[in-house]
């Protein structure tokens, strides 16, 4: 079956209108989603719509409210918030360009793919794609998808381009909030020397390949092994992870021997001091 397109439109740069066809990038996980079971008879759990002191309701009772206080809403029929959704618009302004790297990436949501629609709009697509990549510029702009208006932001990826829906201001909360209480100071060289080596030591090209949700494979082979005992509590082992005695540690201690035990280059090693020789007993002396 044929990817179905998340958004078609026209990418517009002044005069130039590129039609393309926007496809998502990324998938559901393997993930594990369960259900509540009523254990006795083993059928799923309902909910039953239930307003208190009142009961069960008919869904046909049931609109939407928005608290503006303690338990007082504002009501809203279904084609009210029709009403107030954004006229769909099946264009795609590049009303800026931005340096590469100049936003923050707390604001990238969902990234997506973008093709030319046909082979007409091809060389205009790879123009803008060739000059947005040599120009180092991701470009900045806004679509209207189920009524609701996305900010969007538009790069060079490969042969096409990538399409990235981003959060508003107002959906990222302030990093300094967080970050205040932490020192501004400088680490001592010696460590820094030795914090380097070892990221250098673990450098290599990204494989995602490589990396697996270790959980969700844990919990697939749970559920085979208890499909196969019928029912009975299955307990896996799982060894605990050392404990020290407490938060304080030997940070150069730490990271000398994450790096196999040598020292910063900045720090020379200390020689390795003698033990004090021993005294002799004293003579015994004869009766």
């Amino acid at each position: 079956m044929a990817a179905r397109a998340y958004w078609q439109g026209q990418i517009r740069l002044a005069l130039v209108s590129i039609p393309v066809e926007v496809y998502a990038a990324t998938k559901s996980g393997a993930t594990i989603a369960f259900h509540q079971i009523h254990e006795p008879s083993g059928k799923r759990i309902n909910y039953e719509k239930v307003v208190q002191g009142i009961g069960p309701v008919d869904r046909d009772e049931i609109v939407k409210g928005y608290e503006v206080s303690k338990g007082n809403y504002v009501l809203l029929d279904d084609d009210e918030i029709e009403a107030a959704k954004v006229e769909s618009r099946k264009t795609l302004d590049l009303v800026q360009f931005v340096d590469a790297g100049e936003i923050d990436v707390f604001y990238f949501e969902k990234p997506y793919y973008v093709v030319p629609a046909d082979d007409l709009a091809e060389e205009a697509f790879v123009v803008l794609r060739e000059a947005m990549r040599a120009a180092k510029k991701v470009g900045v702009g806004q679509i209207s998808v189920r009524g609701r208006e996305t900010l969007v932001s538009l790069k060079p990826c490969g042969k096409g381009l990538v399409l990235e829906t981003m959060r508003y201001e107002d959906e990222v909360r302030a990093a300094q909030g967080y970050f205040k209480d932490i020192p501004a100071t400088k680490p001592d060289k010696s460590l820094l020397d030795l914090a380097t080596t070892l990221i250098e030591q673990r450098t290599a090209p990204f494989e995602p390949g490589e990396f697996h949700d270790r959980y969700v494979d844990a919990l697939k082979s749970l559920i085979a092994k208890k499909a196969k005992s019928k029912g009975k509590k299955i307990l896996e082992d799982v060894a605990e992870p050392e404990t020290r005695g407490g938060n304080v540690i030997d940070l150069m201690a730490a990271l000398k021997k994450s790096v196999g035990g040598k020292a910063a280059p900045s720090e020379p090693e200390e020689p390795a001091k003698k033990a004090p020789a021993k005294k002799a007993a004293p003579a015994k002396k004869r009766a």
